[in-house]
């Protein structure tokens, strides 16, 4: 038993609950929401040093032997996934210092947070498939009261879009692990991936397998139902734009790679060849509606679907260098769209407004924001020697080494749009002179304290990005070490159950 897999999801928790005690406290709620996700990430970085040297760490909730209690699994990839949320979740709370009025903090801000962030690293180090149905349902509740924070018309609008879809996910999915209970008689990930290879019907297992992969694909914002992601991220708090940026999405691209590498990798290829378009389509519906957008967050916005193709790109082709790039992608991704999200937060805090036709200037009044600008920007057009240069080669090399010519061909053509909308917003934002409509007499500047504590987190991640990119290899050894335990489920399973199997 290790204590170390129950603290990532204890800590929010702990952290929120205190936070409601100290209602009245502004400032307590403020200091807890530093130092919880302050140690989330320390609890995060011991998990991954302890499977990095121990191997794949589970803890049997309750003392119940697996597969009849819950299982708490940690390996590589899910702790990988646990240390970004402390960092996501440690820059934001940061950064929200500086962001978040009284009104937002009075109606709950850093308790949802909190709740969110034990939701996300729930969903990572659950070993049992209703259970991460339970950490996506908290997730969702937690999501929706922060995107409605302040009841204005536009996030109710995008609200309404956000919890709509992703009802539909949920009730998908819960169907899904319905069904594949009557099936196997277990919700274990471990137990019914040694199930499943048992039954005779295998259209029963294809069917599931769709059912899942049509639940997940819609958490991630992949094609065809991304359309509630661009609808509704540009409306709350840059601050929990930011979050929402980093975490939410990818917690449905790791649900995709936990349930296809572990419970369906014995199944049949089209439902990868599905992937693989989807992942197509994802790329490129993604960047071409950022191409039309002229308003900051929103551009961003669609990125976030467009490189969601990169990384089920990696788990569509299926082999251990795609898989490698997948993991890599992910990593990058979180912490440069996480960063450009928090960029936007200072740049409307400078000039009042995210369209870009209002905007301008920046370069000449604060070069430093244009510069922890470009970092990520460049970045996630994947110019080197970035981490968004090393996520797409190894994504491409693989699409190439399978011969999947016309999706890596997509995978460089969105590399390079996605290169046009990063110099459309430098272009706009920060080298063209502030148009005279941009200009406001009655606008406070930031004072020096808040306009620190809002740089202070996009200064930590671009410096991430720059240390992924000029070290490469110790990033590139953590995505192999997770994509040979992905490709090998066997360990995760003897792991779980042990070598008996669980008794299945």
């Amino acid at each position: 038993m290790n204590p170390a897999l129950v603290l990532p999801i204890v800590l929010p928790l702990l952290s929120g609950t205190l936070s409601l005690v100290l209602w009245r406290s502004r400032r307590m709620q403020r200091l807890i929401a530093v130092l919880g996700t302050l140690a989330l990430l320390v609890s995060g970085v011991r998990l991954l040093g302890l499977v990095s040297r121990d191997g794949i760490q589970v803890l049997q909730v309750g003392g119940w032997q697996a597969p009849f209690g819950i299982s708490l699994v940690a390996d590589v990839l899910g702790a990988i996934m646990v240390v970004l949320t402390g960092i996501i979740g440690l820059a934001v709370a940061i950064y929200s210092l500086a962001t978040t009025g009284r009104g937002h903090e009075a109606f709950g801000y850093f308790p949802l947070m909190h709740l969110l962030l034990a939701g996300v690293a729930g969903a990572f180090l659950t070993g049992d498939i209703f259970n991460l149905y339970v950490w996506f349902e908290v997730m969702l509740v937690a999501s929706f009261a922060l995107l409605i924070l302040g009841s204005e018309r536009p996030q109710m609008e995008g609200a309404i879009k956000y919890v709509t879809l992703n009802l539909v996910s949920s009730v998908i999915f819960l169907v899904a692990v319905g069904l594949l209970y009557s099936l196997v008689g277990s919700l274990n990930m471990a137990d019914i991936a040694q199930r499943l290879t048992r039954l005779e019907d295998r259209r029963l297992v294809d069917a599931l397998a769709m059912m899942f992969m049509v639940a997940f694909g819609i958490k991630a914002a992949a094609f065809p139902l991304f359309f509630w992601l661009p609808a509704s991220y540009h409306t709350p708090p840059v601050a929990v734009s930011a979050l929402f940026a980093g975490l939410l999405t990818k917690v449905g691209v790791y649900a995709l790679y936990r349930v296809f590498t572990l419970i369906f990798h014995h199944s049949p290829g089209y439902t990868h060849e599905i992937l693989l378009w989807g992942a197509g389509l994802t790329m490129l519906c993604g960047v071409l509606g950022a191409a039309a957008q002229h308003e900051f967050r929103r551009i961003l916005s669609f990125h976030i679907v467009s490189q969601i193709g990169y990384m089920m790109l990696g788990l569509a082709l299926f082999t251990p260098l795609a898989i490698i790039g997948g993991v890599f992608y992910i990593i990058h991704h979180i912490i440069v769209k996480t960063n450009l999200f928090l960029v936007s937060g200072i740049v409307h805090r400078l000039r009042g407004s995210y369209q870009l036709k209002r905007l301008g200037g920046l370069y000449r009044e604060h070069p430093w924001l244009a510069i922890l600008f470009l970092i990520p920007a460049l970045s996630l057009a994947g110019m080197p020697p970035l981490s968004g240069f090393f996520a797409k080669f190894i994504v491409i090399r693989a699409g190439i080494e399978a011969e999947a010519y016309g999706v890596t061909f997509i995978a460089l053509l969105v590399g390079l749009l996605t290169l046009y909308s990063m110099v459309k917003i430098w272009s706009e934002v920060f080298w063209k002179p502030l148009p005279e409509e941009g200009e406001s007499d009655d606008r406070q500047p930031p004072a020096r304290r808040e306009l620190w504590l809002m740089a202070a987190p996009a200064l930590g991640l671009a410096l991430c990005t720059l240390f992924i990119g000029l070290n490469a290899g110790p990033i590139h050894a953590l995505a192999e070490a997770s994509a040979a335990q992905l490709l090998a489920p066997e360990h995760y399973i003897e792991a779980v159950l042990g070598e008996t199997g669980g008794g299945s």
